[in-house]
């Protein structure tokens, strides 16, 4: 039987609000090997990734998978930096191919959102920031919809805004609502046929009903004073970018689909 209990009949634990991001908890270090484990890779082969990334040699005297191998592993990954247990979760993921390492990504954002660990792998883009619900599930679905609809430069704004707010140790907080709603104003120059104009004067073009129009045309003006023109001792927080973020990728669905 391949699935779990909890799989097979669709319990999911509640998720705890996001605690942690610059930090990883010793669930974490433990369950990188165990998942990279559960997706089949061999202690033998974790540690050879393990040793790759911290830049230090394996132990020449433990030759067997248990318990030796297994136990320096887990050793590894319980003394580095915190940084370096997701760089070694990024290279396990790209170690694996197809399924196995669909279940690596997988298992690990179940743990991830499980406790309450502000970040999440994608295929492509390795971790990135993960934030509330609505805004994970907003970013993901703009990003899907414009490659579908062959808006590339749209979806490629979203990864770099995706990009921006999981920088660290300081997010780039305006970068990802610049990106954002470049993105939004790439879509509104395809759908009305104007690609010269800016998003402030494509909003009367849109045919966007009230008060979209108008909630948009605040949205373009609040990212145009805190983002672009930024003064001395304004601080964005992630919660501001995510709203923005957000609702410039529901906008541009919302035209998309429309058209």
């Amino acid at each position: 039987m391949s699935q779990s209990f909890s799989d097979r009949y669709g319990y999911k634990p509640s998720e705890p609000d996001i605690t942690i991001r610059e930090d990883a908890p010793d669930d974490l270090r433990y369950a990188v090997a165990q998942i990279a484990f559960n997706a089949g890779l061999a202690p033998s082969q974790i540690r050879d990734v393990v040793c790759s990334v911290l830049f230090v040699a394996p132990d020449r005297n433990n030759w067997s998978e248990y318990p030796n191998i297994w136990d320096e592993v887990r050793w590894q990954l319980e003394d580095c930096e915190w940084f370096k247990v997701y760089d070694i979760a990024e290279r396990l993921h790209r170690t694996l191919h197809y399924q196995q390492a669909d279940q690596f990504r997988d298992e690990l954002n179940g743990l991830f959102r499980e406790k309450g660990i502000g970040w999440e792998l994608k295929d492509h883009e390795g971790i990135v920031y993960r934030g509330s619900a609505p805004f994970a599930a907003a970013t993901a679905d703009a990003v899907e919809a414009l490659t579908a609809t062959g808006r590339l430069s749209a979806a490629s704004e979203i990864r770099e805004a995706l990009r921006d707010i999981s920088r660290r140790p300081t997010p780039d907080r305006t970068g990802a609502i610049q990106h954002s709603i470049a993105a939004l104003e790439c879509v509104a120059r395809d759908v009305a046929k104007q690609p010269g104009l800016t998003l402030g004067r494509l909003l009367p073009r849109l045919g966007l009903p009230r008060p979209l129009d108008e909630a948009v045309e605040k949205l373009w003006g609040f990212a145009s004073e805190r983002a672009r023109h930024i003064q001395e001792g304004q601080q964005l927080g992630d919660d501001e970018a995510e709203l923005v973020v957000s609702v410039a990728c529901a906008v541009s669905i919302f035209l998309i689909h429309r058209k």
